[in-house]
């Protein structure tokens, strides 16, 4: 067991980092749908990614039951995670490794660099980690005179263009082989001047430019997919061999994991290695799976060590509704079928977690109250497509509609004066209370006529409303409604007299509109 004293924190603990968007997402969303280059890359790709999985989960007859199995062990990991985790600390730790607990995003980065420093190294290099990206791990240790090198190739496009990742899987999704050629020529040292935009070309020349770094870093630097609580074993996920020259070259190893991507058993890897190589990439088995418990004499690595990451993750565990979320097991699909994600990319969003799963998975680790996050459950047309794709089967929907709950009653809480929105809800709670009312309230639709002008459509409406407009036009509302209709067409014929039925209507005694039993009692 650690001894790490950590002090008796403030709860819930919120995390703090790349999790907290910068801007609104309706504003971001506006400025990124005006860039059509992004979502053609984006529509593109994501097309190719989902029909890719679709075919190879079509393949399995029992992959319902898979992720059935997938979803009961994760909510068994979560309802007994403190327990797990001490158990995979005992386990790390009698094979030689050094586990280190990071609080926040500023402990985390605090331990990483504290311990690159201990070797006296100024360079290491990377194997994608979305844990980095949350603890903005690169720039901290910049500030510290560190110099971190991603070596996936995504990654390395994304981070010598000085942008941002936009997609879990894929972080430069929404870049084309044209934009990635204009980057390398730009800013690569010593590339060919002569590169041009074909895929080997572009692969040739990163693997060149990365080989210099693999065979000369003394320190990595890897996140974990999953982390195996029975032998205190790691797993890193992969599909181009960077993560295994990171993994085995370097002297010193340093990981940072969040503390929920745990397993209880090795069995239980099974079945994740099914559903994600499947769910991610639309591949049957990934290319590289490597695992690693602690220290081996003479093989890989000797300083290993492990930063388990909070950063927020209790505060989503302690959320009744939302802690599935951190069932996560960070495949993508929920993006690649999302028709916002697809039209916005993931810069959007603002947090290292981009589309469906960001827009739940952020606001839950900092908060709904946080500035600017508690508009990411809105960024969601509530289709229900995340939850059919998710391998987990993590109910999305669901936990968007609890979190705007949860904002609107954060909202409320600040301000006392009713709301537009308040009034509005109240209007609509008692139209629909009884038909009488809202029979009374569609006697006004002429009016909404007379509003649409002569080209019969509705262009502006005032107030909160106006949102609906500012992006489309309302037709204009019929002469009369559906139930003033029907009651106009459907006039009874005959007066009903208590104990009669009237003619072609089913009444004691009447079965009109009903099928003829035959001598067993069925309908014919």
């Amino acid at each position: 067991m650690s001894n790490t004293f950590l002090g008796m924190p403030s709860l819930p603990v919120f995390g703090r980092g790349n999790l907290n968007a910068t801007e609104p997402f309706p504003q971001a969303a506006h400025r990124e749908l005006a860039n059509t280059q992004l979502r053609a890359n984006l529509g593109h790709a994501t097309h190719t990614i989902r029909y890719k999985r679709l075919k190879v989960v079509a393949e399995l007859p029992d992959w319902e039951q898979m992720r059935d199995a997938g979803s009961a062990i994760k909510d068994a990991t979560m309802a007994n995670l403190p327990a797990m985790l001490e158990q995979f600390e005992a386990n790390f730790t009698a094979r030689g490794g050094i586990i280190h607990w990071a609080r926040d995003a500023q402990e985390a980065n605090e331990i990483v660099t504290a311990l690159i420093q201990e070797t006296g190294e100024t360079e290491v290099v990377k194997v994608k980690s979305m844990a980095t990206q949350e603890i903005g791990l690169n720039e901290y240790l910049e500030d510290q005179g560190i110099a971190a090198y991603e070596t996936d190739l995504a990654e390395l496009i994304v981070q010598l263009d000085h942008d941002k990742p936009s997609h879990i899987l894929v972080p430069a999704i929404h870049k084309n082989r044209s934009q990635v050629r204009e980057i390398f020529l730009r800013e690569m040292p010593a590339v060919d001047p002569n590169l041009t935009d074909e895929p080997a070309r572009l692969a040739e020349a990163a693997r060149k430019h990365l080989r210099k770094k693999f065979l000369s870093a003394k320190v990595a630097i890897s996140g974990a997919n999953f982390g195996l609580a029975d032998t205190g074993t790691l797993t890193v996920v992969e599909s181009e061999g960077n993560g295994r020259m990171c993994l085995t070259l370097p002297e010193t190893l340093i990981t940072v994991m969040g503390i929920e991507k745990l397993l209880p058993s090795w069995s239980d890897l099974e079945v994740f290695m099914q559903l994600l190589p499947r769910s991610s990439t639309g591949e049957r088995m990934n290319p590289y799976t490597s695992l690693w418990t602690g220290v081996t004499e003479g093989d890989g690595p000797q300083n290993v060590h492990l930063v388990m990451l909070d950063n927020g993750r209790t505060a989503a565990l302690a959320d009744e509704y939302g802690r599935t979320a951190l069932n996560c097991i960070r495949c993508s699909a929920c993006m690649n079928v999302c028709p916002v994600y697809e039209r916005t990319g993931g810069h959007a969003y603002g947090s290292t977690y981009p589309g469906p799963i960001g827009a739940i998975l952020s606001p839950l680790m900092t908060g709904i109250k946080s500035e600017e996050n508690n508009s990411l459950p809105y960024a969601s047309s509530l289709c229900g497509a995340c939850f059919d794709a998710c391998p987990v089967k993590i109910n999305i929907p669901e936990i968007l509609v609890h979190l705007r709950g949860e904002d609107v009653d954060s909202q409320r809480a600040k301000v006392k004066v009713p709301s537009q929105m308040d009034f509005m809800m109240k209007g609509a709670e008692w139209a629909f209370s009884s038909g009488a009312k809202l029979n009374l309230l569609e006697k006004g639709l002429p009016l909404g006529k007379l509003a649409a002008g002569r080209d019969k459509v509705i262009k502006k409406l005032p107030g909160i409303a106006g949102g609906w407009t500012q992006s489309r036009d309302i037709p204009a509302p019929p002469s009369q409604s559906f139930r003033q209709w029907w009651a106009k067409e459907h006039k009874p014929s005959t007066a009903v007299v208590p104990g009669n039925a009237v003619p072609g209507h089913a009444g004691p005694g009447n079965t009109a509109g009903h099928g003829t039993e035959n001598s067993e009692g069925e309908q014919a």
